[in-house]
């Protein structure tokens, strides 16, 4: 028998239209257009990776096309499936993901560029650092949920949630990887402030965080990795062959592609010049071959998206989707605004990804299982007869249908 405090729908319960039930189609619609973008861009930037390599040429977007359509079956799935059920094993999801995080530092973990980030397990390869973020969200949603009324409280309803976000992040810079320890972070500080926590005290974990960052780069390890990465990238051209090579070549792409960009397919710097273009570098490419022109219409895409989420978080029908929604959107806003600035050299280069545009399996899964989440959430908003987003009230009627002023 379910607990009555388990998932609380305070919705009102009204019978939903006909047709109602189908969702937020503008999301759906926003959803498709980046993954159509992103794997033809994809297909641009990697072409000459291929010509040089023993693939054949079309293997990244074959790869590619084959991620998107196993991401949008699992966007298609989770969109159908009632969200609540992620209430009941939310705990179980948070072990599971603590797990592959400690498998790292195991004969399992795979070791790629200096960084062990990857599971392989036969032909499966597996990045913990992307699964732990929703096993977080599904947690932290079903945490505040079931002690709501401890919400307040520094020992129950912030204390563990704190805890645990440093046990992640420690796990996740061990690997190391810097950006995913820090959106994690994000992502538990705005879930539980998102939940009711007291301010107080999620401003001073912000502010103890941004201490401990500058204390971990100029105290503690002035001479490591990440210090000389967030040093060097204000004068990136004072290494432009070493360390920030990388970073070099994206903002000389940047920069070629002007306000209107050289065209598509015709970028100079995916031929070998900026390493990995199809990557996290993606940004560039998009820049140099679509211009300033190019990067704001895309930017402005995922702002209606993250618009479109905000709103879908605002209107859940329960707790738990609120809080869900609200974790998902924080994640996606994080990862499109820390894969900009690092291309665009605003923060030092780090591996982040651009959601539904970089190639990569793992996070390609993630956002599009993620966005079926939000689908459903904001289905459910519909079927409980909760103003859906974006839709005006309906005004008020006499008995003879007539509108009431």
């Amino acid at each position: 028998m379910r607990r009555q405090n388990d998932v609380p729908d305070n919705a009102p319960k009204k019978p939903a239209k006909r047709g109602a039930a189908h969702g937020d189609f503008i999301l759906v619609v926003l959803v498709l257009s980046l993954v159509i973008f992103g794997v033809i861009m994809v297909f641009s930037a990697s072409y000459y990776t291929t010509i040089v390599s023993d693939k054949n040429q079309y293997y990244y977007l074959i790869r590619a096309s084959m991620w998107a359509g196993g991401g949008l079956v699992l966007f298609t799935g989770l969109a159908f499936i009632n969200y609540k059920v992620f209430y009941r094993f939310a705990p179980l999801l948070l072990c599971a993901g603590l797990l592959l995080l400690v498998l790292l530092f195991t004969p399992l973990g795979v070791t790629r560029g200096n960084a062990t980030r990857w599971i392989k397990i036969g032909p499966v390869t597996i990045m913990p650092g992307e699964i732990i973020k929703i096993c977080l969200i599904f947690f932290i949603a079903w945490y505040y949920t079931r002690f709501k009324k401890y919400v307040r409280s520094f020992a129950r309803g912030y204390f563990f949630p704190f805890v645990l976000m440093l046990v992640c992040a420690f796990l996740i810079y061990k690997q190391p990887n810097l950006s995913t320890a820090i959106i994690v972070c994000g992502i538990i500080v705005s879930m539980a402030y998102y939940a009711g926590v007291n301010g107080v005290y999620v401003t001073g974990t912000i502010g103890a965080g941004i201490a401990g960052f500058f204390a971990l780069i100029f105290i503690i390890a002035p001479d490591g990795e990440h210090a000389k990465r967030f040093t060097g990238f204000l004068d990136p051209f004072s290494d432009a062959q070493g360390e920030f090579y990388q970073l070099v070549q994206s903002l000389l792409a940047l920069g070629a592609g002007g306000v209107t960009g050289v065209g598509p397919g015709k970028s100079v710097q995916k031929a070998l010049y900026l390493p990995e273009a199809h990557n996290d570098f993606i940004f560039a490419i998009i820049g140099e071959e679509l211009g300033f022109v190019g990067c704001i219409a895309l930017l402005l895409v995922y702002l209606f998206l993250i618009w479109r989420c905000m709103l879908i978080a605002i209107n859940a029908p329960d707790r738990f989707g609120k809080l869900v929604a609200a974790g998902i959107t924080t994640m996606l806003a994080l990862q499109v605004i820390m894969n900009v600035a690092v291309v665009t050299g605003v923060m030092p280069p780090t591996g982040v990804t651009l959601p539904f545009i970089s190639f990569g399996g793992n996070a390609m899964l993630l956002f599009l299982g993620s966005m079926g989440i939000m689908l459903n959430i904001s289905r459910r908003t519909a079927a409980a007869g909760i103003r859906r987003p974006g839709r005006k009230r309906p005004a008020p009627q006499d008995e003879n249908g007539q509108a009431v002023v």
